[in-house]
């Protein structure tokens, strides 16, 4: 699955790299660090900043997150040097606003309780710096700790000017570019230093750890293949029933819809299918074998003659579209019924939607296991890139009103 570029994706292969995401984040406890995003990109192919999205877009729980916990989420999801470069400004601040308050205090920080804490934000500023992933990027963050803290100070110390509280002293402009240049250099030294004895320092090999996590995005992507399989989703609809519905007595129009579920339920269970699900008038079922969901539509659509002439209480014959179509699904459990966002489907409800009332639309992918899309007709439709061969039954109800056919009565033997 590599995709030329994010256009040329998939809605299966963005479902899948989703899917990736998600179980690599139940294995990580709920985190994805950038090495193993960047896992991700590889073993999908697809674009970094597609997977980044992708984890946005996968819930992790269903409790509300807390104020910090989206900020912390906002913060992840920025690239690594941008990380980097936001940390350095943040801790830069604390730096500047523990050193405003260590000179403002009356006699001094005598505790030395402020300047304790403004020397631990800088010593964290120069490790986020270290810890960057390019010398550029360190030494950058190393600049703007530096900076941001005398900015910090300075504008801590004129607003304290302006409404004189204390009369605390700001920062001169040789204190900021010192302090810039030392905060550049000490971040570009410590990234060189770190670099150097990593593994004197028992530290990690970033490809040696990527290469872990590319395998068990392999073990996962294995696992998923397991649940992956072939199957046929029929797409069913009632033509017009919002009118059909005004214009009959509820009653019937009860009785005749439970007949219509009870219709396509026997055709489908008949051919070997199951129902998928059903939403009101729709109804989705689900087969294993192509030839069985094609020969089920057939039926569905010919047997609405029986239907309308026996069991429509309606004015009107109920009139059905319908639409086949075949494509790989990720079935947990290799249970059909259990999938409940795919493709297939979505393809096969487009399908239907722009079928002919009383036709059957197969799509391309279902009719090469029935001998291609001749055999099925020489009508075509299509929905989503997707072409599909119209079928039309011989038999119509369309000049039969409904329940004007008698059964034949049987003769009496003597």
């Amino acid at each position: 699955m590599v995709p030329s570029q994010p256009g040329s994706m998939s809605e299966e292969e963005i479902q899948q790299m989703i899917v990736l995401a998600s179980r690599l984040r139940e294995q990580a406890g709920g985190e994805l660090d950038d090495d193993a995003l960047i896992a991700v990109s590889e073993a999908t192919g697809a674009p970094l900043d597609y997977i980044r999205l992708a984890v946005r877009s996968v819930p992790e729980t269903q409790r509300k997150r807390s104020f910090f916990e989206q900020l912390r989420q906002s913060f992840l999801a920025f690239d690594p040097d941008t990380r980097r470069l936001v940390a350095g400004a943040v801790l830069g601040m604390g730096a500047g606003f523990m050193a405003f308050w260590s000179r403002a205090l009356p006699g001094g920080d005598s505790s030395g309780f402020f300047s304790l804490f403004s020397t631990l934000f800088i010593l964290a500023g120069l490790y986020n710096a270290t810890v960057s992933r390019n010398v550029k990027t360190a030494i950058g963050s190393g600049a703007l700790l530096g900076l941001v803290s005398q900015i910090t100070l300075a504008l801590f110390a004129l607003l304290d000017g302006m409404v004189t509280l204390v009369g605390a002293e700001g920062s001169s402009p040789p204190a900021m570019i010192g302090l810039t240049l030392a905060g550049a250099l000490g971040g570009g030294l410590g990234f060189e230093l770190l670099s150097k004895n990593r593994k004197r320092l028992g530290l990690g090999d970033p490809a040696a750890e990527r290469h872990q996590l590319l395998t068990q995005l392999l073990e996962i992507q294995s696992k998923l293949k397991e649940d992956e399989k072939f199957v046929t989703f029929i797409s069913v609809d009632a033509v017009g029933s919002t009118r059909m519905k005004t214009e009959n007595d509820q009653i019937a129009v009860e009785y005749t819809l439970n007949e219509y579920h009870q219709f396509i339920e026997q055709i489908t269970l008949k051919n070997g299918g199951k129902i998928h699900s059903t939403a009101g008038d729709g109804v989705t079922c689900v087969f294993e074998d192509p030839k069985d969901a094609v020969t089920a539509g057939k039926a569905m659509q010919a047997g609405l003659f029986e239907f309308n002439a026996y069991r429509n209480k309606l004015k009107s014959p109920l009139v059905l579209r319908a639409a086949v179509h075949t494509g790989p699904v990720l079935a947990p459990g290799r249970e059909s019924t259990a999938v409940n966002f795919a493709h297939v489907i979505d393809v096969a409800a487009h399908l239907q939607k722009v079928a002919e009332p009383g036709t059957l639309a197969v799509s391309s992918a279902t009719a090469i296991y029935v001998g291609g899309l001749n055999a099925i007709g020489s009508e075509r439709v299509t929905a989503e890139d997707v072409t599909a061969a119209v079928w039309r039954p011989r038999s119509s109800m369309k000049n039969v009103a409904p329940g004007s056919i008698v059964p034949p009565v049987p003769m009496k033997r003597n």
